[in-house]
């Protein structure tokens, strides 16, 4: 377009956009791509606020991000930058948010480029230890290549010490620690597992301790967290409660901490129940010709009794 030609509503738009890339700029990101990169990473960052609870872990990885900010703009202003070792470890019980935790994380670093892909690849002990000498290495060297460019996050991994020194697993943890050096420009290693094994874990493997710079404890959630976990997940997929119900989850779901299960305090449980009250719900409903939209939305009372 000639010069001078621009209409005023492309004028007005080519002057928002040179002043957004500006803003961008000044938070030391690149120009061009840096605004929707910049999107992207608050994307990941409102991903990770939509977790119920977990706050401790959120400020962890608002740390890990500024860190990150701040020492390529350091690099970008001709100063010393730290080298980013971001292999972590994650304690706490199943359905606490580790699995998710790591993907928003693996997005995070792939926009912040510290990762090429920033994909998840969840493995356990089956996946990596083989079952004659030469058979661990090659199959933690696969798993190893398919994360390459992402997160490897290995759960319960303390379980890849469970038979002492004889036992395969040291060759798949021996595998690891290599790897973790000759790739920790392309890989970023998380080992998850509940609180009480990962620290006999590491405490038997002083050196695998010392490699993990980052760990982060996902504590169980208590009612609260689990209520709103609850009406989170019924939200999302257009259901209600009827008269009665969420007092009786709520009943329920204390009865669960009072016993002391050791998942008691986490989302999976909300998920099972949940999805337990669906099914009665569509049981009860399934032989009726005529049904309104607020029959098909909310769940009753009995259909959340134990």
């Amino acid at each position: 377009m000639e010069r001078g030609t621009l209409s005023p509503i492309d004028a007005l738009r080519l002057m928002q956009r040179e002043r957004a890339e500006s803003a961008v700029a000044d938070k030391g990101l690149p120009r061009g791509e840096g605004i929707d990169q910049e999107l992207r990473v608050r994307q990941a960052l409102a991903e990770l606020d939509e977790l119920i609870g977990l706050e401790r872990v959120k400020a962890t990885v608002r740390e890990i991000h500024a860190y990150m900010r701040i020492q390529s703009r350091r690099r970008a202003a001709g100063l010393a930058a730290d080298a980013l070792v971001l292999h972590m470890i994650f304690r706490g019980n199943p359905g606490t948010g580790k699995t998710t935790v790591a993907r928003i994380l693996g997005r995070l670093f792939c926009e912040l480029g510290v990762l090429s892909q920033g994909h998840l690849v969840e493995v356990e002990r089956a996946d990596l230890v083989g079952e004659y000498i030469g058979h661990t290495a090659q199959k933690t060297r696969e798993q190893l290549r398919r994360a390459e460019g992402g997160i490897l996050f290995i759960d319960e991994a303390y379980a890849l010490a469970r038979g002492g020194n004889k036992d395969f697993g040291k060759e798949a943890i021996d595998t690891l620690v290599k790897a973790m050096e000759d790739m920790k420009d392309r890989l970023v290693l998380i080992l998850a597992g509940y609180q009480n094994e990962m620290g006999r874990f590491l405490e038997s493997n002083p050196g695998l301790r010392s490699r993990f710079p980052i760990h982060i404890d996902f504590p169980d959630f208590d009612t609260q967290h689990l209520m709103a976990i609850a009406d989170q997940m019924l939200g999302k997929r257009e259901y209600t409660y009827g008269s009665g119900a969420r007092e009786t989850l709520e009943a329920e779901l204390e009865r669960r901490l009072r016993d002391g299960s050791r998942n008691a305090g986490n989302a999976r449980l909300v998920r099972n129940l949940l999805e337990k009250a669906i099914r009665r719900h569509a049981l009860r409903l399934a032989d009726r010709d005529s049904l309104s939209r607020d029959e098909l939305m909310a769940l009753g009372r009995e259909d959340f009794l134990p």
